[in-house]
């Protein structure tokens, strides 16, 4: 039986500011690129393209990067009938499932929507955790597609992506509009200026956000399997596996740990704020707490 939940008002509100933030950020650097009097349309337009390839394609970028192979129910009948049970819970179409040939115990989900979406896990995965907890990992997965957030930080990171592509390419982009006027020249100085203020400040409120739906996927896990104990679990030992995979495979792996359940660091690697998930202290406590409210209401 499914157990319920009211809603996180405090983590509800937290992504509400974030994005509210984000927002009134990337409105600061639009009024700042117009009354700068550049024409940066063929700079948006670009990088609109780049997200349009990565918003539709993004799915099959992050399956043949990582060499994962999709498996049907006969290659994988357990695999299929947990996340099939899920997504019945979730009310979700029954995404895709695809295995990745690495020792890292690790799975993520991508896909820009519930009927694109797929769910991966690591042989390493499926080697350390026993059927309980591999269903927890998977609710969390199949609680960021429900949650639509591949969508959300795509999203999220556009006008980021436009601030770090003029900074990079300032020196081009400066000459071609500012020529040999000295106020074009300062105008574009001013736009590389606020490109790069946009640039750091969205860095660490689009890290903020990733941790709270990181967090928001937690709760939806507990949810669905009823049993926060068993993501803990899971946690853990994902988390305490670490230390024991060779710095080469973390290091290869490393460019996908914003997909990851856990990013695959060893532990202390990274400091909270500069991650793009919460530490492994904060979620064991966040899941505790659940488990108290569930036991409330039993």
């Amino acid at each position: 039986m499914r157990r319920q939940l009211g809603s996180d008002a405090g983590l509800v509100s937290r992504m509400f500011l974030t994005m509210f933030l984000l927002a009134a950020l990337y409105l600061f650097f639009l009024v700042v690129l117009w009354q700068s009097g550049m024409s940066y349309s063929g700079i948006i337009i670009f990088v609109g393209a780049m997200l349009f390839f990565q918003y539709y394609y993004s799915d099959r970028m992050v399956l043949w990067s990582m060499r994962a192979r999709e498996v049907s129910a006969r290659e994988a009948p357990e695999l299929h009938a947990m996340v099939e049970r899920l997504a019945s819970l979730a009310d979700l179409p029954k995404p895709r499932i695809a295995i990745v040939p690495s020792s890292i115990p690790n799975a993520f989900a991508t896909g820009r929507n519930p009927a694109s979406a797929v769910v991966a896990v690591t042989t390493g995965i499926m080697e350390l955790l026993d059927r309980q907890e591999l269903e927890a990992v998977l609710a969390h997965e199949m609680s960021h597609i429900r949650n639509r957030d591949v969508a959300v930080m795509t999203l999220a990171s556009f006008f980021a992506t436009i601030a770090s592509f003029i900074m990079r390419h300032f020196l081009y982009w400066g000459g071609a509009f500012g020529g040999q006027d000295r106020d074009n020249r300062g105008g574009a100085m001013v736009v590389y200026m606020v490109s790069l203020l946009v640039w750091l400040i969205s860095f660490f409120l689009i890290r903020a956000l990733s941790r709270y739906r990181e967090f928001a996927a937690d709760r939806g896990a507990a949810i669905l399997t009823g049993a926060p104990g068993q993501l803990a679990s899971a946690l853990m030992k994902i988390s305490g596996s670490m230390t024991r995979i060779p710095e080469k495979d973390l290091r290869e792996a490393g460019a996908f740990n914003a997909f990851f359940i856990i990013p695959a660091l060893k532990g202390g690697s990274l400091m909270e704020l500069l991650s793009t998930h919460p530490s492994l202290e904060r979620r064991l406590a966040y899941l505790r707490k659940l488990e108290q409210e569930m036991e409330l209401i039993r």
